[in-house]
């Protein structure tokens, strides 16, 4: 018996040595990439979102890895090893350089810092809940794995669901189904209720209430303004804009996803978007005179849509 628990503790240590090399050599690759400027996360931001340029997507993602590794060691002890939470960080990443907007001034860091963490704190949330796993499901979570290394040795990064989707040869829908299931096999076992290391469910959602860029409380009294100022605007500048802020109950959409379902280009979106809320504005004087709106919208991406639904954004106060 002595000599079984020997060699389990043994087995243990050498797959803690493992993930621990493989983590260190994945810190030594980040490490390579030079730290962007102010003028070069400006001249990315502006080649995404005008061009969908991938070389500036994959620039902008490899050069603030380590920003990710950073968040992660703060939530470390809460329920999820490090690797782990760098993997769920990165997700984070992936959803603020598609949604980030040059013209607003911001650093890119202070951006994606929001989304990181908002992506760590929803892994804890879920990694806190039992979820039972059908026996058919560690097959494809086997083949969830072998997908996701061979895609991130490909492109230097994690994957996201769309390219595993694409990868797996299977339905986004799925994909999303089977990434649970991989992280309830992550899951280590829980302390129970307000065991040591744990966050409490309460610390970790706070945040999620909490203001961030892309999120803006918008009151019930403003949101019945809105509606009915879009009423004395253009019908195709109302649609656009009830499709970017999802007025209408339906998730916000990208620039790019208004562009295609409308049939213009991403850029004229964008120009139609600041035209209306000036329009709006001079409107919205008569009812609020001393505030200004401008709303910002969730960027939800496909590959992330199930994350928790968020109120659609709205900021009052100064314009940008």
């Amino acid at each position: 018996m002595g000599r079984e628990v020997s060699t389990i503790r043994s087995g243990a240590a050498a797959s803690r040595r493992e993930v621990q090399s493989d983590l260190e050599l994945y810190l030594q690759e980040i490490n390579r990439t030079a730290l962007l400027t102010a003028e070069e996360e400006r001249e990315l931001g502006w080649a995404i979102l005008n061009e969908n340029c991938p070389l500036s997507r994959d620039r902008m993602i490899r050069a603030n890895l380590r920003l990710v590794v950073a968040i992660a060691k703060n939530y470390m002890g809460r329920g999820l090893p490090l690797q782990d939470l760098i993997e769920e960080g990165n997700i984070g990443l992936l959803r603020a350089v598609d949604g980030f907007d040059p013209a607003q001034g911001a650093r890119f860091s202070t951006y994606a810092s929001w989304w990181i963490k908002q992506a760590i704190k929803r892994a804890l949330i879920n990694a806190t809940q039992p979820v039972h796993i059908p026996a058919y499901m560690v097959e494809f979570v086997a083949k969830w794995k072998e997908a996701s290394r061979a895609l991130e040795q490909e492109l230097g990064y994690p994957p996201s669901l769309e390219q595993l989707s694409q990868k797996m040869n299977l339905p986004l829908r799925k994909v999303r189904i089977i990434r649970r299931a991989v992280r309830a096999f992550k899951t280590p076992a829980q302390e129970g209720a307000g065991g040591e290391g744990m966050a409490g469910l309460g610390e970790l959602l706070a945040d999620s209430r909490t203001v961030g860029p892309d999120e803006r409380t918008l009151r019930g009294d403003e949101l019945k303004i809105l509606r009915r100022l879009l009423e004395a605007i253009d019908e195709r500048e109302a649609r656009i804009l009830r499709l970017r802020f999802g007025l209408d109950g339906q998730e916000p959409l990208t620039l790019k996803q208004i562009a295609e379902e409308v049939g213009i280009s991403r850029e004229r979106v964008r120009q139609i978007v600041d035209e209306s809320l000036t329009k709006l504005n001079e409107r919205f004087q008569d009812d609020k005179p001393s505030r200004f709106f401008r709303p910002e919208p969730m960027r939800f991406e496909a590959a992330e849509a199930d994350l928790p639904r968020l109120t659609p954004a709205m900021r009052l106060g100064d314009r940008a």
